[in-house]
């Protein structure tokens, strides 16, 4: 057993001054308020808090999914996300299939927490750095082939509900016990809501690559926003959300339904440069990666650690409240959304996870599975 006290613990959607957490292999065994007796691990200083949650990232660390999952996933563990969803993006019929095949056997082995297929049945309209060549309508055959691939590893499905077929396809994933995120859509207000009535839980990266409000034909957004079964993502990286609607969004819809994700792509972590995104080329300029040759933005370059300290420095909240709310979104909300059962919160029972931050909220060390990760930091 270790028994790990800290200045400041994030337990159950609040900051307790000083806190403790016991884990006993694997699991957390007890964890709590107050300074206790026989301490293994003495962070004074430090604040703990559930390892991070990204329910949308392509890559990291110089490396993407499918073909490199340890490495993405273990620079994103280091800097304080312990589950992962990976993400494909849109691709040819038989590489799409590869891909899930090689992330299957990730998940199986426990690198990652599951795969993400953001497309291919996305709209044209609306393609960010999706390969508009090669989106297509849902096909139940396709579907069929990749669930089987999958064998049960596909979590998380994004697609556009204006599709031809696209009714079909939500049920068709829904009875795989996968999430639908709608994005990547010129939908309308009322497609939107009959697809949230089929079963859509989700909303991929909100603002982004979807028709905008309009006074007269809300689009997705608001269809999106004011429904309490979705959980609404957010790319709080600075770049692609003004901080003042993020502010606006956690208001409207609150912590409970927003996932902070990083949407990150290959450059995390790494230099300006040229990189790949499925077969597109992405120039990173400033940290900022964008489709080479246009302005569209291309996933992004943050760490978990970084979407949870713009969370609680852009909040209108106290110190600790703003962080309890940033806990939420980049850790219990998207367990919860992913039906993770054993991640996303510091209790009894649950996989020892956890994240040790410095007064600035910089990833000190990193504990998964009942194991601090080596070399982490932020």
């Amino acid at each position: 057993m270790t028994l790990i006290a800290a200045g400041a613990v994030v337990l159950d959607g609040r900051v307790v001054r000083p806190g403790w957490v016991q884990t006993a292999g694997g699991d957390i065994l007890a964890a709590g308020a107050g300074r206790p007796d026989g301490v293994d691990v003495d962070l004074p200083e430090s604040v703990v808090l559930p390892g991070f949650v990204d329910m949308h990232c392509h890559g990291g660390g110089g490396a993407a999914y499918p073909h490199h999952p340890e490495q993405v996933a273990g620079f994103h563990r280091r800097h304080g996300t312990t589950s992962t969803l990976a993400s494909l993006v849109t691709a040819a019929p038989a590489d799409l299939l590869a891909g899930v095949r090689r992330l299957a056997a990730a998940t199986a082995a426990g690198t990652v927490a599951g795969i993400h297929l953001e497309g291919p049945w996305l709209s044209a309209a609306h393609c960010g750095a999706h390969d508009p060549a090669l989106l297509r309508a849902p096909d139940p055959a396709e579907i069929a082939a990749l669930l089987d691939a999958a064998d049960g590893t596909i979590r998380m499905v994004t697609l556009a509900p204006e599709l031809p077929g696209a009714d079909d396809a939500i049920r068709q994933f829904i009875d795989a016990g996968a999430a639908v995120a709608l994005g990547h859509t010129d939908a309308t207000y009322e497609q939107t809501r009959r697809a949230l009535d089929a079963g859509a839980t989700v909303g991929t990266h909100l603002f982004n690559a979807m028709r905008p409000i309009h006074q007269r034909e809300p689009g997705p957004v608001l269809a999106l926003l004011e429904d309490p079964r979705v959980t609404v993502e957010l790319i709080a990286d600075g770049v692609h959300v003004h901080p003042g609607l993020i502010r606006r969004v956690i208001d409207t819809a609150g912590p409970d339904r927003v996932a902070l994700v990083t949407d990150a792509m290959a450059a995390a972590g790494c230099a300006d440069g040229r990189y790949d995104l499925g077969g597109q080329d992405v120039d990173v300029a400033g940290g900022v990666a964008r489709l080479a040759g246009t302005a569209t933005i291309a996933g992004s370059t943050a760490t978990g650690a970084q979407l949870l300290r713009a969370a609680v420095q852009h909040s209108a909240l106290g110190f600790d409240a703003a962080l309890a709310a940033a806990t939420q979104m980049t850790a219990t909300t998207p367990a919860r959304t992913l039906r993770l059962s054993r991640v996303g919160s510091l209790r009894r029972g649950l996989r020892a996870d956890l994240v040790v931050l410095d007064r600035h909220l910089q990833v000190q060390r990193v504990m998964v599975d009942g194991h601090w990760v080596p070399e982490a930091a932020c």
